[in-house]
Order: structure tokens, then C-alpha cells, then sequence
């Protein structure tokens, strides 16, 4: 068996989707990471992901502007049924996986389980996604202080990220 070979794979499909130029990946010398003050079962936590997860609407009615425009971050009740949730997501291979377990990339399950054990201190009220974009630039600008703003907002301790 041999690996996917994923960069190779996301410059293809840039590249097959007429962008000039190759996808350049983000790099950062210095990462705003910090070790926690507290342990994780004292932690708040609340979780970000690429996965335009939504609530499932009636036919024809549409989504919010904050889940279609980029950049954007939008929010979802954590105690809304995995049923009732769906991802939009359609950058994804679909010749190598799919989009219908919905904890093997948004842990909503898990994260619940770790507060009933008391592995986490607690989650917030919502999740939240970020509509991402092909722009590094736009995702500094706008995504990520309106991300640090929700945390901030939530007084959150820890923040996951979830890349779809």
C-alpha cells in the first residue's frame, strides 16, 4: 500500500481549477502556540473546522450570508443532532474517502465524552467553521481575528482546529 501523496494531489486540483499560479502553503516562522495555564480537565474548549458543516434546511431555503461568505465564521449549536448535520464541503477527494462520518473530522462526540469523564473541564455552546478561501492574506484579515474574537467572546482556554 502506498501513501496519498496529498500536497501532489491539492497542487493538481489548484492547477486543474485554472489558478495560475500553484498553491503556495502557508508558512510561519513564529506560531502563536502557547502551553496551557491550566490542565484540560479545568479547560474550556471549543473547536474550528474547515468543513462548512451545517444544520440541514427544508428544500429551498437557504443559507445564512455568514455560511457562504469566505473569510466568515459562523456557528453551530454542540447539542444539535449528528442527524441533522451535513458538510458543504466539496474540496475534497472523493475518489479516496467521503464526508459521511462526521466525528472522523469534526469531534463532536469525542469532545462530549471528554467532559461527561471529566478528561476536559467543558465545551462551549457552539462550534464553529470558518469559511476558508484560497487566499492566505484574506485568512489573516479576516478569518483568523474574527476566530480569536468568538474565543475571546466564549473565554475559551483551548482552541482545536479541524482542517477538511
Amino acid at each position: 500500500m502506498t501513501h496519498v501523496r496529498y500536497m501532489d494531489r491539492i497542487r493538481d486540483y489548484y492547477i486543474a481549477q485554472g489558478y495560475e499560479k500553484p498553491y503556495r502553503w502557508a508558512n510561519f516562522e513564529d506560531v502563536p502556540f502557547t502551553p496551557l495555564k491550566k490542565p484540560l480537565s479545568e479547560s474550556k474548549i471549543t473547536l474550528f473546522s474547515t468543513s462548512d458543516v451545517s444544520v440541514k434546511r427544508p428544500e429551498g431555503e437557504e443559507l445564512p450570508p455568514e455560511e457562504t461568505t469566505v473569510g466568515d465564521v459562523y456557528s453551530v449549536d454542540w447539542d444539535t443532532p449528528l442527524d441533522r448535520l451535513y458538510s458543504r464541503q466539496e474540496s475534497f477527494d472523493r475518489y479516496a474517502t467521503n464526508l459521511d462520518d462526521l466525528n472522523s473530522y469534526l469531534p463532536l462526540t469525542r469532545l462530549q465524552e471528554y467532559v461527561e469523564s471529566g478528561r476536559i473541564g467543558a465545551i462551549t455552546d457552539q462550534f464553529h467553521n470558518v469559511n476558508r478561501g484560497y487566499s492566505q492574506k484574506l485568512m489573516l484579515q479576516t478569518a483568523a481575528p474574527a476566530a480569536l474574537e468568538v474565543c475571546q467572546q466564549d473565554e475559551v482556554d483551548v482552541a482545536i482546529l479541524t482542517p477538511v
